[in-house]
């Protein structure tokens, strides 16, 4: 597991007025928590782009003064227009206890049905596992390469030594669906399937003439019925 070393300011003051003016100076108030001491912190929102605006899931290290503890980023709040940081949430972790936390997806191989036009559709892109800090890797890595249209991957297809996945078994990971593209691929092979057939098939020895063909009168041509009859 990738990790990033962060230092933070402890906090003199608490509450709205306190937290507000650290906004307008471009300062995220966090806490940390799960330990036997709460640290009330900020951090420079500049920080955040290391461990937020990511797909990866990261070990932060903070640095609090004298301390130097290990933890995760486990909730952060957004301004609902301007998208500004307000406010994080650390949770302290320890070699010695498995935690909580959500890994990246990440699809390896060339899919065979995407090959033909089909469409990969990546459901979830984080799946929660709980582990040993020692024990997380950087991500899960998903062979897609045996997939076809139609085919999908589930939690329950998955099984990595000392993971303990915590998403429902029957969810759906990865699946490769099928496009206009894939159908009309399909339909052409159909059709040049069905024309080497017909130009296949022939007769032995030339062509057979064909049944109910026009045979000719016995002693001439047949007058045709109704018509005159010649004089005497």
């Amino acid at each position: 597991m990738q990790t990033v070393s962060l230092s933070g300011s402890l906090r003199g003051n608490v509450g709205k007025k306190d937290a507000k003016a650290l906004r307008q100076q471009g300062l995220v108030p966090c806490v940390l928590y799960g330990g036997k001491e709460q640290f009330h912190f900020h951090l420079d929102e500049k920080d955040f782009k290391k461990i937020v605006y990511t797909p990866e899931t990261y070990l932060v290290k903070l640095k609090l003064g004298d301390n130097e503890i290990e933890s995760l980023l486990q909730d952060i709040q957004y301004h609902p227009v301007t998208d500004k940081i307000l406010h994080a949430d650390f949770m302290e972790i320890f070699t010695d206890k498995p935690v909580k936390v959500a890994i990246p997806v990440h699809p390896v191989g060339a899919s065979e049905g995407v090959l033909k036009g089909g469409s990969l559709n990546h459901i979830l892109r984080k799946l929660i596992v709980k582990a040993y800090v020692k024990d997380i890797p950087d991500g899960i890595d998903i062979d897609i390469s045996g997939l076809d249209i139609g085919d999908s991957v589930k939690i329950s297809d998955l099984n990595i030594d000392k993971l303990t996945f915590l998403d429902p078994e029957n969810r759906v990971i990865l699946s490769v669906k099928v496009t206009r593209m894939a159908v009309d691929v399909e339909e052409e092979e159909e059709e040049e399937e069905g024309v080497e057939g017909e130009e296949g098939e022939g007769v032995e020895g030339g062509e057979k003439p064909a049944e109910g063909g026009e045979k000719p009168a016995e002693g001439g041509k047949k007058p045709a019925e109704g018509g005159e009859k010649p004089t005497k």
